[in-house]
């Protein structure tokens, strides 16, 4: 499986399975096995070892204490959509999870912005004193 143009995660790797969705739905969620479950085990990936650090890192409630990612999709009536949802989640979280964060550097409000939030607030309150009655 492809996740960028220089990273991509072997398909053995990723274990799906069919499972019963839960909630309201009639005989077609009592009788059929729509829901799929994703399993990705981090620790034992072939990913590099500084994207599994990253992952095995993330304060996820999907991670195991034994570091497999879990993803269970049962949006759709259909297995098929299921798994394609899984895995279009699975990718979408692993993307976000390899990319490097920019470090932001803080910054200070100018001066020319205390002064004119000053002025605006000045301007603000006379305008409110203008509409109050006169006795």
């Amino acid at each position: 499986m492809k996740i960028n143009h220089y990273l991509s995660i072997p398909d053995h790797e990723i274990q799906m399975t069919a499972i019963r969705s839960q909630g309201a739905g009639g005989q077609n969620v009592n009788k059929l096995s729509t829901a799929v479950q994703l399993r990705f085990d981090i620790k034992a990936s072939s990913l590099p070892d500084q994207y599994r650090l990253r992952l095995l890192c993330k304060r996820d409630q999907r991670i195991s204490r034994q570091g497999v990612f879990i993803i269970k999709a049962q949006e759709y009536r259909t297995q098929d959509k299921n798994r394609q949802a899984a895995l279009n989640r699975f990718v979408a979280w692993i993307r976000e999870s390899v990319k490097i964060q920019k470090h932001r550097k803080p910054t200070k409000p100018s001066r020319t912005y205390h002064i004119r939030r000053v002025s605006d607030k000045r301007r603000h309150a006379q305008l409110k004193e203008q509409r109050r009655k006169v006795y």
